[in-house]
């Protein structure tokens, strides 16, 4: 038996014991009046030995447990912070001390009620005169000074992750200010937050594979959303000028250090703008969020300092690779792809040259630009969502942001000419259908946009990836409360001593049954 099933097994004793003698080990709530950082702030300026009459109330989870006789001492971590109890027999009783010693373990929830002091050390202490039992916590905590450090198991067991690693916890308090100061800066903007299904009949607003599921009542397939764009559109034609969404996304594709199946997305259209209005916003965004962040313009990004400084750097997809020697102007489609095979892409004779050329990009342009970037101008056959480039037809009026070499989001001057877009969306069916990959496009937005959709730009945000970059995150795993995990083997041992142990308390409770 392992050591962690031999502590479950003493603490499943404790349990049957504490019930035996009718106390709860799990009581209905518990009226606690303070925490722990509160207290710290408040009482910050008591001196060594000094104690107050000052009565408090908290409750929490006990990370550390010091059992000394007559005297203990724990720590109790709640949501804000940690702060040191002591227990005391002069103080408390001997009955609570020995119950304390007895039933209370390293893990356990608890209510303290007491009084306020600062040791002899000088770490400010609650002096208990009243400890209840709020949760008996069955499975031990990691050792305290290992703790939970294999990132996997972490990832896994996110509950035990946040207790045993507060700061944990701080990158995604971030994420919530992140995310409410987006909402803070576009409904400031006249923007209106909406909300688009997660489940539809026909996916489209990006090329990627989806996550198909099926409605019983109708007997049909249905698929959760790649992307809300096109439902989005739908608002901006019926007359709303500002939208925008904060949505899950979900792509059955890859999952690596900055992609996961489920993630999150802002995206926000704006009538009579185009991609310059919102690269600006996209800017803008960023640096309102920073602010209320309260970081400046500059940060660091894993080693690498980067400048939020209005405007970034636009770099124009074709300009950029003939400045590295590859003029594609020059180059026949031969020539083209084979550079693109020399960089092992995926391409073929089939391929569309604007695919080859926007792979290459992909490959040699887009790792390189590490501060904050707009990749521009790309090519026609890369999207059938976005408007043809004024000065030239065979490119389009799109941007990619970059940080650290990585997609930020999109942003295009959004196509509205419903013709054009039928065609498009055929186009791009065949290029699909070639590949094997089977796509309908959405017949309703096209029976939409018919109807007339003012000139837009439209933009979308990574929020986990902007999230990973203003908390120096190098992970996507890192700030997504429960990022996608392969299956765990079931831990057997774990399951069979929880199992014995029901199995006595049932026969337990028919044996007390009978005798009444």
């Amino acid at each position: 038996m392992s050591r962690e099933d031999e502590m479950l097994k003493e603490r499943l004793k404790k349990l049957t014991e504490l019930r035996k003698l009718k106390i709860n080990p799990y009581p209905y709530s518990y009226d606690k009046k303070n925490n722990a950082a509160e207290l710290q702030s408040k009482y910050a300026k008591l001196k060594p030995e000094e104690k107050t009459k000052d009565k408090v109330s908290v409750a929490g989870r006990l990370t550390s447990v010091r059992l000394m006789g007559k005297i203990n001492f724990a720590h109790l971590q709640d949501e804000s912070g940690k702060i040191q109890i002591v227990i005391q027999e002069d103080e408390i009783g001997k009955k609570e001390t020995e119950f304390f010693s007895k039933f209370i373990d390293f893990g356990d929830i608890v209510g303290i009620k007491g009084t306020i002091f600062k040791t002899k050390r000088g770490e400010l202490s609650i002096l208990a005169n009243e400890i209840e039992l709020l949760t008996k916590s069955l499975l031990p905590l990691p050792e305290k000074w290992h703790g939970l450090q294999d990132k996997e198991e972490r990832y896994r067991m996110r509950y035990v992750d946040l207790i045993m690693n507060p700061e944990i916890r701080k990158t995604f308090e971030i994420r919530t200010k992140i995310i409410n100061a987006i909402r803070e800066f576009l409904n400031n903007k006249g923007f209106i937050e909406v909300e688009t299904p997660l489940m539809q009949p026909v996916y489209g607003g990006a090329e990627a594979k989806p996550f198909i599921t099926h409605l019983n009542e109708l007997d049909m397939n249905l698929y959760m959303s790649i992307s809300p764009e096109l439902y989005l559109k739908r608002l901006v034609i019926g007359g709303f000028e500002k939208v925008y969404t904060i949505c899950k996304n979900f792509r059955n594709e890859g999952i690596d250090k900055s992609h996961n199946p489920e993630f999150t997305m802002l995206e926000c259209y704006q009538a009579y703008a185009d991609y310059n209005d919102m690269m600006k916003l996209f800017e803008e965004i960023y640096e309102y969020v920073m602010k209320k962040l309260g970081n400046g313009t500059e940060i660091e990004y894993q080693g690498q300092k980067l400048n939020f400084k209005k405007p970034w750097q636009k770099v124009p997809m074709l300009a950029g690779l003939k400045k590295l020697g590859i003029d594609t102007e020059k180059m026949s489609d031969k020539e083209l792809l084979k550079k693109a095979k020399e960089l092992n892409l995926d391409v073929n004779e089939k391929t569309p040259r604007g695919l080859v050329i926007a792979g290459i990009s992909e490959e040699l342009i887009e790792p390189k630009l590490i501060q904050p970037s707009h990749m521009i101008d790309h090519t026609r056959e890369t999207t059938p969502l976005c408007k043809e480039k004024r000065e030239n037809p065979d490119l389009i009026e799109r941007s990619e942001p970059f940080i650290c070499g990585m997609e930020a989001g999109n942003i295009y001057s959004e196509m509205n000419d419903p013709l054009v877009q039928r065609k498009l969306f055929e186009d791009q069916a065949k290029i699909l259908k070639e590949k094997g990959v089977g796509h309908p496009y959405d017949k309703d937005f096209l029976n939409a946009i018919e109807y007339g959709m003012p000139p837009t730009g439209g933009l979308g945000l990574g929020i986990d990836r902007m999230v990973m970059i203003l908390t120096n995150s190098p992970s996507i795993r890192d700030v997504i409360f429960f990022p996608f995990m392969k299956p765990e083997l079931p831990a057997e041992h774990k399951e069979k001593v929880i199992e014995k142990e029901e199995e006595r308390l049932e026969k337990r409770e028919k044996n007390h049954k009978k005798k009444k």
